[in-house]
């Protein structure tokens, strides 16, 4: 059967502020043409045959947050805008569901193949792929609405943390294969597997999204599609083994390998890798077959690769953890026979010893009359004795307390407290490029701190500064403020953030040179604090972000992987 070169039905993991434009001339050896203040990058197939079309001249449409498509998807969220198509978070007003929207002119070059593509993606009906739920073109438009799943976490996110454990790849890799398999004998082929494009739902289940449209969108074609898949998850079975990516140059989050070594098997980069794995890996990527331990034909399709799977032998999951009870301890309480072995048929149990007699003559009586006598003596002796001690030392108490309180009374009374400062106002400052999220400012000094406002992803860091000179929000205090401490919020831990401020004369200042820096702080925690090194009075407060740590994605602010930070709430005390 003939094979469709189609690929997949993805969101673009970018924050859409800033188009981008994908050239050959740009693209590195894993195929990524990166732009650094875009929340992903666009990406290519690593070790596909095909090629992508160059940049077209078709602008995308103008569409903005609100716009509503067939009187029934409302845009909500631009997440992409590349190469004449843009990608939108989007509402089903009928349904009341989230779902994705990819939207290009009719009269974009790849219109045509884009629809083909996902009406036949939508045939497919198999759940482990994300769903193709509509496609259609109207006035002047072409738009392909998918799901949207705000539970699946993309293996970028979850390979940020570390390498899966040898069960999770095992499943990731068994999953894949046989929905890829099954993809391609309904001549469908996906072109861009690769970690953004593989979820993990919240039941445990692997799910892919990129089947038909998305190399559609992006004119990406290939002579041998089963090997290009093939190869592809390879990688995704080597990523998730040894948290590296299988070529040299990093890509989605992942450090590439030395150069000049070649491919090397998982098991030889990091201990602990299960070496059945480590072959499947190796079978996938390496055209000819040759693994580093022994030699076995090259799996050239899926089909061929969920037979080596079905080969091996299955890998359970790991058995929980079991505490053992502490152990039985025997108390002072226990009487008669019970802890004692128990005695056995015609053996008698020798009886508890008995307690003396007590006193009973006389001169019992009478030693006892002189004890208990002694014992009151000494009783009523000792208490006069303890009362007339404590009786001393309140009054020495009290002398002394009197002296403390007038002295502390007199140090705290010159040891002013810090009071909070009320922030009156805020606006983002740009020292250079674009904005961050301008209108999410306010949401930094609002009381709750579970609303925020968010930088973009960055392709590089933790600093910001061979980028742009740093991103941050502008403070108005109302009046000339004494500023002594300024708290900062932050979203994401993680190495590292450093936060600088400064003061300026006005909201709007010109340049950041115009500023003066009062200090500044790093932080791999949540909270920074950064106190002047002199006391300082202004009006104006630049809170400045020149350093940001690498974090995955953030499904509640749809934020992709990358060196990025959110600050939640913002104090000043003076």
């Amino acid at each position: 059967m003939a094979e469709r070169s189609t690929a997949a039905v993805d969101v673009a993991d970018n924050s859409g502020e800033q188009p981008l434009t994908a050239k050959a001339g740009q693209s590195t050896s894993d195929g990524v043409a990166k732009n650094p203040e875009l929340d992903t990058d666009s990406d290519e197939v690593q070790g596909s045959s095909g090629t992508e079309a160059t940049g077209t001249n078709s602008a995308p449409p103008e569409l903005h947050s609100g716009h509503k498509l067939a009187r029934r998807y409302r845009l909500e969220e631009c997440v992409t805008r590349l190469d004449g198509f843009s990608s939108w978070r989007a509402v089903d007003e009928k349904l009341r569901r989230a779902v994705g929207v990819h939207i290009l002119p009719a009269q974009h070059p790849r219109a045509r193949s884009v629809l083909a593509a996902a009406r036949a993606a939508a045939l497919l009906g198999d759940p482990r792929f994300v769903q193709v739920l509509d496609a259609v073109e109207e006035n002047d438009l072409v738009y392909v609405v998918h799901e949207w799943l705000p539970d699946a976490t993309e293996l970028t996110t979850l390979l940020a943390t570390g390498p899966l454990e040898p069960h999770d790849a095992y499943q990731m890799v068994s999953q894949i294969a046989s929905a890829m398999a099954a993809a391609h004998r309904d001549g469908l082929a996906h072109l861009r597997l690769n970690p953004n494009a593989v979820l993990r739902t919240s039941t445990g289940q692997w799910r892919i999204r990129g089947l038909a449209v998305n190399a559609a969108l992006r004119g990406i074609t290939s002579d041998t599609p089963q090997r290009t898949d093939t190869e592809a998850i390879g990688a995704l079975l080597y990523a998730a083994l040894t948290q590296r990516w299988p070529y040299e140059s990093d890509a989605y989050g992942l450090t590439g390998l030395p150069k000049d070594v070649g491919l090397v098997a998982p098991d030889q980069v990091r201990a602990g890798v299960h070496r059945g794995l480590s072959e499947l890996a190796m079978r996938a990527l390496v055209n000819d077959g040759a693994t580093a331990s022994r030699h076995e034909s090259a799996c050239t399709t899926p089909e061929e690769l969920v037979k080596a799977i079905g080969e091996m032998p299955r890998i359970r999951p790991p058995e929980p953890a079991f505490t053992a009870p502490p152990e039985y301890q025997r108390t002072t309480y226990q009487q008669g026979t019970y802890g004692r072995p128990a005695a056995g048929p015609g053996i008698t149990q020798p009886l508890a010893p008995q307690p003396p007699a007590p006193l009973q003559s006389r001169t019992g009586k009478a030693l006892k009359w002189a004890v208990s006598a002694l014992l009151i003596a000494a009783l009523g002796l000792g208490s006069w004795q303890l009362a007339e001690a404590l009786v001393g030392q309140g009054e020495k108490q009290k002398d002394t307390n009197n002296t403390q309180t007038q002295d502390s009374g007199d140090k705290n009374a010159a040891k002013a407290v810090p009071k909070p400062i009320k922030i009156q106002g805020a606006q983002e400052f740009i020292a250079k490029g674009d904005a961050q999220h301008p209108g999410d400012v306010d949401k930094t000094y609002d009381g709750n701190t579970s609303t925020y406002w968010r930088t973009k992803s960055f392709n590089e860091g933790p600093s910001i500064v061979a980028l742009k000179p740093g991103v941050g929000i502008m403070y108005d205090l109302g009046s000339a403020q004494k500023l002594d401490a300024a708290t900062i919020g932050l979203r994401y831990g993680g190495d590292h953030t450093t936060v600088e401020l400064y003061t300026a004369d006005s909201l709007t200042p010109p340049s950041l040179d115009s500023m003066k820096r009062i200090g500044d702080v790093t932080t791999s925690g949540t909270t920074a604090t950064v106190k002047p090194g002199k006391p300082v009075k202004t009006r104006y407060v630049l809170v400045w972000l020149t350093a940001m740590p690498m974090s995955g994605y953030d499904a509640a602010s749809y934020s992709q992987a990358g060196y990025k930070q959110a600050i939640t709430e913002v104090g000043f005390t003076g």
